[in-house]
């Protein structure tokens, strides 16, 4: 693939980028060299781990939520998946989980602040349900307590991830103290090659730019790879910035981004629909802006991929072999935690545990992909395969189009909606030792529970490992199903 790296030439701009635009219209007050930008925010997405501290910080200080209007809350990360849990009929098992659960519901009431709760038929993961409420609009600044905040940049909003002080400056002032961070563009042109998803496109551009090659930057995805993704598809792209170091990760809002959005509950209606396009239109790059750095990749040249070690970054293409690195001390460590060696092939190794799911890969489209692989298959002997949908809204979907039932009668659990095994915070583990390939977005040591060893995919190539309990090209299982592909 191509994807060697260059800035632009120096020189006065003839025009302005999608981030530039979107910044300098929240600008409340400018930066100087001692002293960081007022930024104004749009949206403030919350859920349960994150804002304890900061309600709590609120009432120390006896003030109120500042925009209730633009302030939504959700229940996903340590909310269980188990429908006994979920609904009631036991008591939530891990009791830290409980307690952020319940300690929302009172902060929530207390303040005022909209809250999707256990019980919501509209629930879902925080980057899920913000798009899906219509609560996610081109040109708005978005944060949250959560590094894949910048998933909501697919739209052409400028959001990104805080911390849990900052959740509280957010939550008093509607206000948050930034840096302006540098630009860089991800040229992506063609087309992606028949087998090959979003998931593994933002996995190779990982892998070609690192872990902190976004360091500093607002990437903005470009050309006729990203213009021909759909709005799914631009999520799991634009959600994974972070995983290169990047600030956050934008597209600039089509004909593609107005058709998601329009009719949904919290999009603009009306004639302020029409007003609201108009001034969208006029967000992107102009012809002639200038970027910070370039990074040019051939879409047609990408494969499937999948990861082998310890970040996102390691990370190879499902044919290919794990690199051998001499003198590497991270690269050893990291090939001892997963068990695997210099010059190893992955295909055809053992795995244990499939997860498809998570704010990068739980959307209908990433189960539609999963069900055409597990149509009329079984899941292999010995693996756990667990499917969970990112919202209440995908899963009465994915059910009322029958997607649920091919999971179930492949042998796959079909939970509620919620981050799952994503992270190994809610009762959904993997354990020590054990091989998941997870459509999910990190795989640190522990990430998915204590000696886990997470191997990042696709859903395609997830629901392919699922079926042979092996790590499995899933270019052998795409072939057309009308009954799914018309879904």
């Amino acid at each position: 693939m191509n994807a060697s790296t260059h800035s632009q030439a120096a020189g006065p701009a003839a025009g302005k980028t999608l981030f530039e635009k979107v910044w300098e219209q929240h600008e409340v007050v400018p930066e100087t060299v001692d002293t960081p930008a007022v930024l104004y925010i749009d949206l403030h997405l919350v859920h349960e781990v994150t804002s304890p501290q900061a309600f709590s910080l609120l009432r120390a200080e006896g003030l109120k939520v500042r925009r209730l209007d633009r302030t939504l809350a959700t229940m996903d990360h340590s909310t269980p998946t188990d429908p006994d849990e979920v609904f009631g009929r036991i008591p939530i098992k891990v009791e830290s989980a409980a307690r952020q659960v319940r300690e929302l519901e009172k902060n929530a009431r207390d303040f005022g602040v909209e809250l999707l709760g256990l019980d919501s038929d509209q629930r879902g993961i925080v980057h899920i349900i913000g798009p899906e409420q219509g609560a996610t609009q081109p040109g708005k600044t978005i944060v949250c307590g959560d590094s894949h905040t910048a998933t909501h940049g697919a739209f052409g909003a400028l959001a990104f991830g805080i911390g849990t002080t900052e959740v509280g400056h957010v939550l008093a002032t509607q206000c948050l103290l930034q840096r302006r961070p540098k630009t860089m563009a991800v040229e992506v042109g063609g087309r992606l090659p028949a087998g090959v998803t979003a998931k593994d496109l933002i996995l190779a551009i990982i892998g070609k730019i690192g872990v902190g090659g976004g360091t500093g930057y607002v990437i903005e995805y470009r050309g006729s790879a990203i213009e021909a993704l759909s709005m799914d598809e631009r999520m799991t792209v634009c959600n994974m910035s972070i995983e290169a170091g990047a600030r956050a990760g934008m597209v600039a809002p089509d004909a593609t981004t107005f058709t998601y959005l329009k009719g949904r509950r919290m999009a603009p209606q009306g004639a302020e629909w029409d007003r609201a396009v108009a001034r969208w239109q006029r967000l992107r790059t102009d012809p002639g802006a200038r970027f910070d750095k370039v990074v040019p990749f051939d879409a047609h040249m990408i494969e499937p991929m999948i990861t082998y070690g310890t970040n996102p970054g390691m990370v190879v293409p499902i044919t290919g072999s794990v690199p051998v690195r001499d003198n590497d001390a991270v690269h050893a460590k990291a090939l001892a935690y997963m068990g695997l060696s210099g010059g190893e092939r992955l295909i055809g190794k053992p795995i244990q545990v499939v997860f498809v799911g998570s704010c990068t890969n739980g959307r209908l489209s990433d189960l539609q992909l999963a069900a055409s692989v597990l149509q009329g298959r079984k899941v292999a002997k010995g693996v756990r395969a667990l499917i969970v949908p990112g919202s209440q809204q995908i899963k009465r979907e994915a059910e009322a189009l029958g997607l649920a039932k091919i999971f179930t009668d492949a042998g796959a659990e079909w939970r509620e909606s919620g981050c799952s095994m994503c992270l190994g915070m809610n009762g959904d583990l993997v354990d020590k030792g054990q091989y998941s390939v997870s459509t999910s977005n990190r795989n640190f040591e522990g990430r998915q529970g204590i000696g886990a060893r997470t191997l990042l995919v696709s859903p395609a190539t997830a629901a392919a490992a699922a079926i042979t309990g092996r790590v499995t090209d899933p270019r052998d299982f795409l072939a057309p199903s009308p009954s799914v592909v018309n879904a």
